[in-house]
Protein backbone atom coordinates (compact mmCIF):
# COMPACT_ATOMS: atom_id res chain seq x y z
CA UNK A 1 0.00 0.00 0.00
CA UNK A 2 1.47 3.83 -0.86
CA UNK A 3 0.47 6.25 1.38
CA UNK A 4 0.96 10.24 1.10
CA UNK A 5 1.62 11.89 4.38
CA UNK A 6 0.44 15.86 2.88
CA UNK A 7 0.99 18.50 5.78
CA UNK A 8 1.82 21.77 6.38
CA UNK A 9 3.27 23.23 9.92
CA UNK A 10 4.32 26.42 10.72
CA UNK A 11 5.46 25.76 14.80
CA UNK A 12 6.69 22.26 14.47
CA UNK A 13 3.52 20.92 16.26
CA UNK A 14 1.52 19.46 12.74
CA UNK A 15 4.59 18.07 12.46
CA UNK A 16 5.47 15.98 15.47
CA UNK A 17 2.33 14.82 14.04
CA UNK A 18 3.04 13.80 10.70
CA UNK A 19 6.17 12.25 12.28
CA UNK A 20 3.78 9.82 15.14
CA UNK A 21 2.13 8.69 11.67
CA UNK A 22 5.36 8.10 9.53
CA UNK A 23 6.59 5.90 12.26
CA UNK A 24 3.67 3.85 12.92
CA UNK A 25 3.06 2.74 9.34
CA UNK A 26 6.76 2.38 9.27
CA UNK A 27 7.63 -1.35 7.91
CA UNK A 28 3.90 -1.61 6.82
CA UNK A 29 3.33 0.35 3.73
CA UNK A 30 5.68 2.78 1.59
CA UNK A 31 4.76 5.85 2.78
CA UNK A 32 5.43 9.37 1.08
CA UNK A 33 5.96 12.48 3.10
CA UNK A 34 5.02 15.57 1.20
CA UNK A 35 5.23 19.25 0.98
CA UNK A 36 1.37 20.53 0.14
CA UNK A 37 3.22 22.96 -2.07
CA UNK A 38 4.77 20.19 -3.89
CA UNK A 39 1.61 18.21 -4.11
CA UNK A 40 -1.45 18.15 -6.72
CA UNK A 41 -4.37 16.33 -8.90
CA UNK A 42 -1.36 14.76 -10.44
CA UNK A 43 -0.42 12.99 -7.61
CA UNK A 44 -3.36 11.50 -6.41
CA UNK A 45 -3.51 8.04 -8.75
CA UNK A 46 -0.20 7.48 -7.60
CA UNK A 47 -1.37 6.52 -3.51
CA UNK A 48 -3.85 4.24 -1.84
CA UNK A 49 -4.64 6.27 1.01
CA UNK A 50 -3.88 9.81 2.45
CA UNK A 51 -2.73 11.48 5.37
CA UNK A 52 -3.82 15.09 5.37
CA UNK A 53 -2.49 17.42 8.33
CA UNK A 54 -2.84 20.76 8.74
CA UNK A 55 -2.92 23.31 11.79
CA UNK A 56 -5.75 25.85 12.86
CA UNK A 57 -4.83 29.18 11.52
CA UNK A 58 -6.42 32.46 11.80
CA UNK A 59 -9.92 32.19 12.83
CA UNK A 60 -10.28 28.64 12.57
CA UNK A 61 -9.56 28.15 8.81
CA UNK A 62 -7.00 25.85 6.60
CA UNK A 63 -3.78 27.29 6.24
CA UNK A 64 -4.46 29.77 3.53
CA UNK A 65 -1.22 30.83 1.41
CA UNK A 66 -0.21 26.76 0.74
CA UNK A 67 -2.41 24.41 2.00
CA UNK A 68 -5.50 25.65 1.17
CA UNK A 69 -4.94 26.10 -2.55
CA UNK A 70 -3.31 22.92 -2.55
CA UNK A 71 -6.36 20.99 -0.99
CA UNK A 72 -9.30 22.55 -3.12
CA UNK A 73 -7.09 21.32 -6.15
CA UNK A 74 -7.42 17.85 -5.15
CA UNK A 75 -10.53 17.86 -3.20
CA UNK A 76 -12.72 17.12 -5.93
CA UNK A 77 -10.56 13.68 -6.98
CA UNK A 78 -10.82 12.22 -3.08
CA UNK A 79 -14.42 10.53 -3.53
CA UNK A 80 -13.84 6.98 -2.87
CA UNK A 81 -10.33 7.58 -1.24
CA UNK A 82 -9.40 6.15 2.09
CA UNK A 83 -8.34 9.70 4.27
CA UNK A 84 -7.41 10.67 7.73
CA UNK A 85 -7.21 14.59 9.23
CA UNK A 86 -4.96 15.77 11.71
CA UNK A 87 -3.89 19.13 12.61
CA UNK A 88 -2.82 21.40 15.92
CA UNK A 89 -4.42 24.70 17.23
CA UNK A 90 -3.39 27.21 19.88
CA UNK A 91 -7.08 28.43 20.47
CA UNK A 92 -10.41 28.16 19.72
CA UNK A 93 -12.30 24.53 19.88
CA UNK A 94 -11.38 22.80 16.75
CA UNK A 95 -13.90 24.58 14.58
CA UNK A 96 -11.36 24.34 11.58
CA UNK A 97 -11.60 20.11 11.92
CA UNK A 98 -15.31 20.03 12.22
CA UNK A 99 -15.55 22.41 8.84
CA UNK A 100 -12.56 19.95 7.26
CA UNK A 101 -14.52 16.72 8.12
CA UNK A 102 -17.58 18.17 6.75
CA UNK A 103 -16.26 19.61 3.44
CA UNK A 104 -14.05 15.95 3.14
CA UNK A 105 -17.48 13.81 3.47
CA UNK A 106 -19.22 16.06 0.61
CA UNK A 107 -16.32 15.44 -1.12
CA UNK A 108 -16.86 11.82 -1.45
CA UNK A 109 -13.65 11.17 0.85
CA UNK A 110 -13.64 7.86 3.14
CA UNK A 111 -12.72 8.78 6.42
CA UNK A 112 -10.61 6.06 8.33
CA UNK A 113 -11.12 7.28 11.37
CA UNK A 114 -12.38 10.66 13.70
CA UNK A 115 -9.60 13.41 12.85
CA UNK A 116 -6.69 14.02 15.33
CA UNK A 117 -6.33 17.33 16.72
CA UNK A 118 -3.92 18.49 19.41
CA UNK A 119 -3.69 21.54 21.51
CA UNK A 120 -0.11 22.55 20.34
CA UNK A 121 2.44 19.33 20.59
CA UNK A 122 0.71 16.46 20.90
CA UNK A 123 0.54 14.81 24.03
CA UNK A 124 0.26 11.26 24.94
CA UNK A 125 -3.57 10.93 24.08
CA UNK A 126 -2.94 12.74 20.60
CA UNK A 127 0.37 10.30 19.80
CA UNK A 128 -1.97 6.98 20.81
CA UNK A 129 -5.04 8.61 18.36
CA UNK A 130 -2.33 9.01 15.44
CA UNK A 131 -1.54 5.92 15.80
CA UNK A 132 -4.68 4.32 15.74
CA UNK A 133 -5.45 6.50 12.57
CA UNK A 134 -2.72 5.85 10.98
CA UNK A 135 -3.35 2.03 11.52
CA UNK A 136 -6.75 3.04 10.25
CA UNK A 137 -5.63 3.69 6.58
CA UNK A 138 -4.35 -0.58 6.35
CA UNK A 139 -7.44 -1.79 7.45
Amino acid sequence: MRIALVYYSGTGNTEAMANVIAETLKGKADVDTIDPAAFGPEDIPAYDAFAFGCPAMGSEVLEEDIFEPMFTSIESLLSGKKIILFGSYGWGDGEWMRNWEERCIADGAILASDPVIANDAPDDEAAEALKNAADSLLA
